[in-house]
């Protein structure tokens, strides 16, 4: 597992406190045990084999199934203990409609004893990870959603189209649709070309895994693109950013708080989820 999400033996040797012979030497027994070669590892690279890639499933399934029943062994002691892993999306820190911080806080109180991990991913790596147990539970975005998973509606997330002061639209006060076309789009790698073109993007000439990259591409000049309303404040406020047409060209993006279906109701993600959902009702 530890050699797969390093992508080869060398990077994996500092988490896991081997060298990279006695990391090769591990491999190939498992290799032989199970009669297969799982990976393929040299000059050309690190990738895995067919028969690896299912091989890395099924781990990432048993490893969540022990973690799930490690939490089992310690409530039947009336202590909750173990860890708890929640994938979120990156941008959403100043989001005032997500108190991540103060669930975390409520959390940390409470079970002192969990240790709890956060993973940044997109949309679409963060499902698949909940769905395959690598996390318990994500807070994503849901286009599209996977067969397989529940989702808890959590709250809604405004995007403007924007462009940056050095942008030619910039000094433009009123943009209608036509005039979008003969500018370039930067579009996000997570939604397809469907989503795109629902936003109003016909084509996107560049794309982005995260909001940041977004963020990078437009305030370039080169490009225009949508982004959340709340993660542009400081540099509209700077006059690097403006909205273009705010009154038509915009979407709102539903957040959820996403499990694997026939997990939800293990306790410690339970309560994490309703930590979260008390403090998003506070304030909203």
């Amino acid at each position: 597992m530890s050699v797969v999400q390093h992508q080869g033996f060398a990077k994996a040797q500092y988490e896991l406190n081997m060298s990279t012979s006695a990391i090769s030497t591990y491999m190939s027994q498992l290799e032989t045990q199970l009669g297969v070669v799982l990976c393929h590892r040299g000059r050309g690279g690190f990738s895995l084999t067919p028969k690896g890639a299912e091989f890395h499933v099924e781990a990432q399934r048993l490893l969540g199934e022990v973690d799930g029943f490690e939490r089992f062994a310690a409530d039947l002691k009336g202590e909750l203990r173990g860890s708890v892993k929640i994938g979120m999306l990156d941008g959403i820190v100043t989001d005032t409609n997500l108190p991540l911080d103060a669930a975390i806080a409520a959390f940390a109180t409470t079970r002192p004893a969990v240790h709890l991990h956060l993973l940044l991913g997109g949309s679409n790596e963060l499902q698949v990870h909940v769905l395959n147990n690598r996390l318990d539970a994500a807070i994503s975005t849901v286009q599209p959603k996977m067969p397989g998973l529940k989702y808890h509606p959590l709250y809604r997330e405004r995007h403007n189209l924007y462009c940056a002061d050095v942008h030619p639209l910039f000094a433009v006060r009123r943009v209608s649709e036509r005039d979008l076309e003969n500018h370039r789009f930067v579009g996000r790698a997570s939604w397809n070309q469907a989503i795109h073109s629902r936003h109003g993007m016909r084509e996107t000439q560049a794309t982005a895994n995260s909001v940041e990259g977004q963020l990078i591409f437009i305030l370039s000049g080169a490009y225009i693109g949508f982004l959340p309303v709340h993660f542009v404040e400081r540099w509209v406020d700077e006059g690097r950013l403006r909205a273009i047409a705010p009154g038509t060209m915009r979407f709102d993006l539903s957040f959820a708080f996403i499990e694997r279906q026939g997990r939800a109701d293990e306790p410690l993600t339970k309560e994490f989820h309703d930590l979260l959902r008390a403090r998003i009702g506070a304030r909203s």
